[in-house]
C-alpha cells in the first residue's frame, strides 16, 4: 500500500504528547518511506507564518505550522496551503499518500494531487468541547475523497451517506 512513496499524515494530535497509533503507525512507515507529520497549528503573538521542521528519532519529518493569533480561518488556510505547497516543492514529493487524522487539513491540501487518500478516524472531533462546526462538512468531503477509511467508531458509514464513490472501510479496535 505504502511502499516507498512518500507519506504526509495530517494529524490533530501532537507528535511529542503520547506515543499512540498515529506515532506507532507512522514510524513504521517510515522504515520504508519518506514520512512528514503535519500538526495542527501553533498560535503565537507576532508570528510570521512558518513551518517548524524536526525529525523524530524514528526518523518521522515533524512539521509544525505557525500562524499569528489575529490570523482568521481564511488567512489561515491560506497561509497553510502555502507552506505546505512549499515543502511539497523543497521536497520534491509526488503523488503521495495522503493520511487524515483530522478533516481539519483538508482545505489546505486536498488540491495535492495524491496516490492514495487514507481517513484514519480515531477521534470524533466533531464532539469535542468547542469544536468547529465545519468538521462534519469537512469529514463528508474527506470520506467522499479517501480510498481506504479506518475505524473504530462506525461513526462515519451510519452518519453520512459515502456517496457514488465509496471507500474501502476497516472497523474495528486500535
Amino acid at each position: 500500500m505504502i511502499s516507498s512513496s512518500p507519506l504526509i499524515c495530517f494529524s490533530h494530535l501532537r507528535w511529542d504528547f503520547v506515543f499512540q497509533r498515529p506515532q506507532h503507525l507512522m514510524s513504521r512507515a517510515a522504515l520504508t518511506s519518506r514520512v512528514f507529520f503535519w500538526e495542527e497549528p501553533v498560535w503565537a503573538d507576532g508570528a510570521e507564518p512558518a513551518l517548524d521542521v524536526g525529525v523524530s528519532e524514528e526518523g518521522v519529518v515533524v512539521l509544525k505550522p505557525r500562524l499569528p493569533n489575529a490570523m482568521g480561518e481564511a488567512a489561515s488556510i491560506a497561509a497553510q496551503r502555502r507552506l505546505l505547497d512549499a515543502l511539497v516543492a523543497e521536497h520534491a514529493i509526488e503523488r503521495p499518500v495522503l493520511w487524515y487524522y483530522t478533516p481539519q487539513a483538508l482545505p489546505f491540501s486536498k488540491h495535492i494531487p495524491a496516490r492514495q487518500v487514507i481517513y484514519d478516524c480515531i477521534d470524533e472531533l466533531s464532539t469535542f468541547h468547542g469544536a468547529d462546526p465545519a468538521i462534519p462538512l469537512r469529514e463528508r468531503e474527506l470520506l467522499a475523497r479517501a480510498d481506504l477509511v479506518f475505524t473504530g467508531l462506525r461513526l462515519p458509514t451510519f452518519r453520512y451517506g459515502i456517496g457514488e464513490r465509496s471507500p474501502e472501510f476497516d472497523v474495528g479496535q486500535s
